[in-house]
């Protein structure tokens, strides 16, 4: 083999590399910019307590954040529109959640039946909120729980432009 040769081997590899190497980069950064989009809150995983959290909407317009239920990390969809907190079943299953009873449930896809559950404890930020009762659904995404009023009545909420604060409420004299 010639040197010329070698030498061209030597280069196209470089430059074969240099391309999979700025793909991957590429990929990466995308990646973190749709993960940005759709849960813009992912900060507040480690949030030290407070007693106030603002949220920031997502590119669809709606309050995704990470918290924490029994000590677990979570991607919540915030829904004032429900009643309670409802999580999928494969995410019961790894908490081990009791099962306090069946129930049905109205939902925006028509009525579905559930279980009764009891959450030790659900942080957002810094606040957080024991014994809360919830559901398990086999009907949600197995990435994402619904935060309802279970948990968010627990606290003040404001929305103002595209922010929603929880405040811890000031205890009444």
């Amino acid at each position: 083999m010639s040197k010329t040769s070698s030498t061209r081997r030597v280069g196209l590899g470089m430059m074969l590399a240099f391309w999979v190497l700025l793909f991957g980069l590429g990929m990466w950064w995308f990646n973190g910019v749709l993960e940005e989009r759709e849960n813009p809150n992912a900060q507040l995983l480690d949030a030290p307590p407070g007693a106030t959290v603002t949220l920031a909407r997502n590119a669809s317009g709606h309050y995704v954040a990470s918290g924490r239920i029994n000590g677990e990390p979570v991607v919540m969809l915030l829904d004032t529109g429900a009643t309670s907190v409802a999580v999928p079943e494969q995410l019961a299953k790894r908490l081990d959640l009791p099962h306090e009873g069946e129930a049905w449930f109205t939902t925006a896809n028509g009525r579905v039946r559930g279980q009764l559950t009891l959450f030790d404890e659900i942080s957002l930020g810094g606040i957080t909120a024991r014994q809360v009762r919830g559901s398990i659904s086999t009907g949600l995404s197995e990435d994402m729980v619904l935060l309802g009023m279970s948990f968010l009545g627990r606290f003040d909420i404001e929305i103002r432009g595209k922010q929603m604060v929880l405040r811890v409420p000031e205890a009444s004299p």
